[in-house]
């Protein structure tokens, strides 16, 4: 191990110790009880959520969809918006369907899409959550 250019004020002796300790010490008896581990489903849940908008796309389209909640928006004028083909933006609003973020209203020839605001109300809780 390299160990030239650390910052004197790291404690090597400290550093050391934490990497031969073997024993696992519960969650409890050295982190304050207000740090919890998150539920694997809910981790599950919100990392489909999350890759869902690590797109550029469907970011956009989620803003777009996002910009009035209480209408819906066409799919019909998006690919030109966007400058990519139907095919793509279907592709693109299914993973948000999918993500829950995003609701699909069938309407004849287009679907209609509408923000899922419990889903994003719980999205943004979970991260404030994560940061506070």
């Amino acid at each position: 191990m390299i160990i030239e250019n650390i910052p004197t004020f790291v404690n090597m002796s400290a550093i050391m110790v934490c990497m031969v300790m073997s024993v696992k010490v519960p969650l409890g008896e050295c982190c304050p009880a207000a740090l919890a581990l998150m539920n694997p489903d809910a981790a599950s849940e919100l990392a489909l959520v999350l890759k869902a908008v690590a797109d550029p796309v469907r970011l956009r389209l989620l803003h777009h969809i996002a910009s009035d909640p209480d209408t819906t928006v066409c799919a019909c004028h998006l690919p030109q918006e966007l400058g990519i083909t139907q095919s793509t933006l279907s592709h693109h609003l299914q993973r948000l369907v999918q993500a829950k973020l995003v609701i699909r209203e069938p309407r004849g020839k287009w679907a209609h899409y509408r923000l899922n605001a419990p889903a994003m109300d719980r999205l943004i809780q979970t991260l404030q959550g994560a940061v506070v």
